[in-house]
Formats: C-alpha cells, sequence, structure tokens
C-alpha cells in the first residue's frame, strides 16, 4: 500500500473544499455553484429512484436541499458505466464511472474526470470477501492500493444477509480509509420505499481522500450493493 495518498491539490475540487462548508451551500436564488464548490460539502444526502424498471437515477443533495449531482444509469450495457452530470439537464458532466469486466461480481470501476479527460482513481470491489462483510479497495490513478471502504462490522452483514427484512431494521453503513485514517461514512436509511445514503466526509479533516472518488464510491454503493436490497 501506498504511503502517499493523493493530496487536495491534485483534483479540481479541492481549490474551495475548506471553505465549502454546508452551512455555505447556495440558496435556490443564487447562482450555480462552481464545480469546485460542488465537490467541497461535508455532507451530501444521495437518493435513487425507487420504482425504475430499467436503469436507475441517482440525485445528490447537499445539506441545503440543493440539487448538486444528478446520473442517470444506463440499462442493457454489457459493462458497467454510470456519469454524473451537474444537473438534470445533462449538459455538464463531471465524472464518468466505468467497469473494466462485464461481469460486475468483482470488477474494478475506473473513475475518470470527464472536463479533463484524466483518470481519478478506480474502486474494485473485493467479491469473495463481501459475500460475508461488503468490502471495496480505493486505488489511485496508477492502480495502487491507497484505501478501503468496508461495512460496519461482520456480526451485523451476517444478520442482514441471513436474516429477512433485518436490513429494514440494520441498514448497511460503509466506512472509508486512506491507510488507516477515518475519512468517510456512508449510511443508509431504512426505509425501504427509499433507497438513500448519507454522505459524511467530516472525518476527513486533512482533505486526503479526493472528493471525485468519494462520490463516486457513494453511488457504486447505492447502485451495485444496492441489489441486495
Amino acid at each position: 500500500m501506498t504511503d502517499t495518498p493523493k493530496t487536495p491539490e491534485q483534483g479540481p475540487w479541492a481549490e474551495n473544499s475548506a471553505a465549502s462548508t454546508p452551512s455555505e451551500a447556495s440558496n435556490g436564488s443564487a447562482p450555480a455553484p462552481a464545480l469546485s464548490d460542488r465537490f467541497g460539502h461535508r455532507t451530501y444526502v444521495l437518493k435513487k429512484q425507487f420504482f425504475k424498471m430499467f436503469g436507475g437515477k441517482f440525485r445528490f443533495y447537499d445539506a441545503n436541499n440543493n440539487l448538486v449531482f444528478f446520473s442517470k444509469r444506463k440499462s442493457f450495457k454489457l459493462k458497467e458505466e454510470i456519469r454524473l452530470w451537474t444537473g438534470e439537464d445533462m449538459k455538464e458532466e463531471v465524472l464518468s464511472i466505468k467497469a473494466r469486466a462485464i461481469i460486475d461480481l468483482g470488477s474494478t470501476y475506473d473513475v475518470t474526470d470527464s472536463s479533463t479527460g484524466e483518470k481519478v482513481g478506480a474502486l474494485r470491489r473485493k467479491f469473495f470477501k463481501s459475500v460475508i462483510q461488503d468490502e471495496w479497495l480505493i486505488l489511485d490513478a496508477q492502480d495502487r492500493e491507497m484505501g478501503k471502504i468496508k461495512e460496519d462490522s461482520t456480526a451485523l452483514a451476517l444478520i442482514r444477509r441471513f436474516i429477512d427484512f433485518a436490513k429494514l431494521f440494520l441498514p448497511q453503513s460503509f466506512h472509508g480509509y486512506i491507510g488507516s485514517t477515518p475519512v468517510c461514512i456512508f449510511k443508509q436509511n431504512a426505509n425501504p420505499f427509499l433507497a438513500q445514503i448519507t454522505v459524511d466526509f467530516s472525518a476527513d479533516t486533512g482533505n486526503i481522500l479526493d472528493r471525485r472518488l468519494g462520490i463516486a464510491a457513494a453511488v457504486l454503493l447505492c447502485a451495485i450493493e444496492g441489489k441486495q436490497r
């Protein structure tokens, strides 16, 4: 594992990340926030459209309930591919999340900055470990492991998998680390009719996790692990 995780200066989200706290999010009448502002919030709420026969839609909201990112997942693609835009008009694409393999059981998902074409990093699902307890690896642009995202506990993971409806009372939580340093928490809600994840980067006071990877991880947790719901 590398000892030098990506620093905030290496991503466009970092320029204003220190100043862009939830209390400073724009209101409905303010101009659209800059791209760096969109990635600068400490907390987000990700909501997935529930009644969708094919594909799916994901919406990220800031602490003031302003739409920050929108994603429309395509159906019937041999390789999973998810793209994020700044709004539902889908005029400005910001991220591309694409599987390297056709089967997503233990696939690696490349995360690319759509505005620059830069590979930000990748997220790799540990399939065999995830049979018992969900686990993902956070990789840098050279595929070096930087950290992990893990389901909260083995005991709770087993209960969720083997007891019917357990997730209604014990929704999943995932904890992200760069090395051994906590950087984020992804917490599902307990509503069976609304797929929703609260994304919290408050622990990452040093901004060592590239927010673009964090946002991509939230989408994948909702889209891939969400299939277990």
